[in-house]
């Protein structure tokens, strides 16, 4: 397909995306997230991208808008006629994650429209992905109930925790729903929380947790390993990089893979490749991002193991639609490109 008129347009904008109710974690507490969205225009079409900060690594939207701002034109080239090659260059630019993700998700939402096909069509994936999470904020014991019984129907819950405190929220969950159970808890536990919390989990049918140590903690991790009774662990802050998943093999289960951490869809599935020669469960995830954001991750879902796909599911005001949540699983929209279109 020949494609040479004109010049590539891009314009950036950081946007605040509020939610429907308070995020609470072992980082704190969060109503609304900043985010970076991209358009770009070549041959009388138009697509879009999102790019996520990662806040915890001190990336902010600022950083991301930014970059894509003052170099983004560049790295993108007078034309789409070669995306592979602009795809490449995007993966090479020495820019935050977020900005490489904006833009490598607005050239494969150009490529789909280019071709007049859902982008998933053309990459060979299904529509339909498999059941996703849904995630409960910390919370007491009674708002941990109320929220399951508000929740979206999913396939599986997952919920943040941060200490000994959270262990009553979780019976109390347990309780009330008979869906696997995972946890997250972003670096807040030490290995004296694991050892004593880990048989009464165990009892409660959890299914791994995520991210239970500091990253630099990794002695924490290797001695958490020789626990016969441990959960199975899963690297999120820990995991960026190829690189850092085969570091990852000797001491955790599984990966959490998040396009905003790798850079888009190209990083992001060379992570999870990693992670699968590596002998590791591999998880899609998300932030809190718009279908947008989560329709470029989806392109990636029959690499993974698990599906954590739900971040556009708690905002009030989504900038974009075209996704269903179909048999506790994600169904990608059908029209051409990502299959989501701006909802104002």
């Amino acid at each position: 397909m020949d494609h040479d008129s004109g010049t590539t347009e891009l314009s950036v904008r950081r946007e605040s995306l509020r939610l429907i109710e308070t995020v609470k974690s072992s980082r704190g507490e969060i109503d609304s997230v900043d985010t970076c969205m991209v358009s770009l225009t070549y041959d009388g079409i138009t697509a879009y991208g999102e790019g996520t900060p990662t806040e915890y690594s001190g990336v902010t939207a600022d950083d991301v808008v930014g970059a894509v701002a003052t170099e983004g034109a560049h790295i993108l080239g007078p034309n789409l006629n070669n995306p592979q090659l602009v795809l490449d260059r995007i993966q090479e630019w020495d820019a935050p994650a977020g900005a490489r993700m904006a833009l490598d998700g607005a050239v494969h939402d150009w490529i789909g429209k280019a071709a007049r096909l859902p982008t998933w069509k053309l990459l060979g994936m299904p529509r339909t992905l498999g059941p996703t999470v849904y995630t409960i904020s910390m919370a007491s014991p009674e708002e941990a109930v109320s929220a399951v019984r508000k929740a979206p129907d999913v396939g599986a819950l997952k919920v943040k925790v941060g200490g000994p405190d959270d262990l009553e929220a979780l019976e109390a969950i347990r309780e009330v729903t008979t869906l696997p159970v995972r946890i997250d808890a972003n670096e807040a536990w030490d290995l004296d929380t694991a050892r004593a919390l880990t048989p009464r989990l165990r009892e409660l049918g959890i299914q791994l947790i995520e991210q239970p140590f500091p990253t630099t903690a990794i002695d924490d991790y290797h001695r958490y390993r020789e626990r016969v009774d441990r959960l199975p662990v899963f690297l999120d802050e820990g995991c960026t990089d190829a690189a850092s998943v085969l570091a990852a093999r000797s001491y955790a289960d599984g990966v959490v893979v998040k396009l905003c951490k790798a850079g888009g869809i190209r990083g992001a599935r060379r992570v999870m490749e990693a992670g699968r020669e590596a002998g590791l469960q591999v998880m899609l995830s998300c932030m809190c991002e718009s279908e947008l954001a989560i329709s470029q991750a989806a392109q990636l879902a029959t690499l993974a193991d698990h599906i954590d796909m739900d971040g556009h599911l708690y905002l009030s005001d989504p900038p974009f639609r075209g996704l269903r949540l179909e048999d506790r699983g994600i169904v990608l929209g059908d029209e051409p490109g990502l299959g989501v279109r701006p909802a104002r």
